[in-house]
This record gives structure tokens, sequence and C-alpha cells, in this order.
């Protein structure tokens, strides 16, 4: 079983970036699939970007493409989320989420695909 930790959230003005961390723990890291997903106050939990085990395969939900990227390190048990231009409507908490998968490239968006998540990270954007 595997344990994420997310890390790297904090209070930006709008236009600014933020990069945040999704440290694994507990399991064979390159064997899952990572995601990250944003729930905003008031509102369901969002599918935002996806990666594949070998960092080749990613997706992004069509509001944050172009602006954010995803990114692993499977040396580091690390998943990265590199967000810029960043806007208010960004604001949220930020979770990772993991599957296995093995060597499969398989991604998936859907909250229900993965089996487990970190606590989260609070983002705020300021405009």
């Amino acid at each position: 079983q595997v344990q994420l930790v997310e890390s790297g959230g904090g209070l930006v003005q709008a236009g600014g970036s933020l990069r945040l961390s999704c440290a694994a723990s507990g399991g064979t890291f390159s064997r899952y699939a990572l995601g990250w997903f944003r729930q905003a106050a008031g509102k369901e939990r969002e599918f935002v970007a996806n990666i594949g085990w070998s960092d080749d395969t990613t997706s992004y939900t069509a509001v944050v493409r172009g602006r954010f990227t995803s990114s692993r390190d499977n040396s580091k048990n690390t998943v990265y989320l590199q967000m810029n231009s960043l806007k208010p409507e960004d604001t949220a908490v930020y979770y990772c989420a993991a599957k296995e998968t093995g060597t499969s490239s398989t991604i998936f968006s859907g909250r229900r695909n993965y089996d487990f998540w970190g606590q989260g990270t609070q983002v705020t954007v300021s405009s």
C-alpha cells in the first residue's frame, strides 16, 4: 500500500507559479499511475492532470492545459505538478492519487479509478 504526501501549496498572486510535489512511500512507485485532482470550496473534486508510470503519458483537463505540467521522478518516488499563469479560479485543495498499473501506459481521469490518496495541499490564488 502506498502513502502519498503533497507539499508546495501556498498563496500566490494571479499570474504566478507554484510547483506541487507528491512524495510516495510504501510501494513500488514506478508501478503506479498518478493523478492530480482539486476541490474548491463547495464543489466536487475534479480531475486536473495525470501521468503514466514512465512519464511519457500525460493528460490534462482543458482549463489547465498549457499552464500546468505533470512530471515524475521515479528515482525520488515523487510526482510534480508545475502550475504557471495561475488564476483565482485555480484556488482549491490539490490532491494526488495513485493506482497500481504495473508497466501499463494506461492513465485515468476518474476519481474512482484511484486507490490511494494524499491529504491535500491548499493553493490560493489572489486577484
